[in-house]
């Protein structure tokens, strides 16, 4: 391993704050759909 290799900064992130935040805000809106599905097929499975 050289000298300048040990000092290199890590690269950020390329993408940009925007594409950061849609990408969150999907795994959110699949998150809480998913919940609600689970709920939705537990009160069907209590009822029959």
């Amino acid at each position: 391993m050289t000298e300048t290799s040990k000092t290199e900064p890590v690269q950020a992130d390329p993408r940009t704050p925007e594409q950061i935040r849609r990408s969150r805000n999907k795994v959110l809106g699949l998150s809480l759909a998913a919940f609600v599905v689970l709920v939705f097929l537990i009160s069907i499975a209590k009822m029959g």
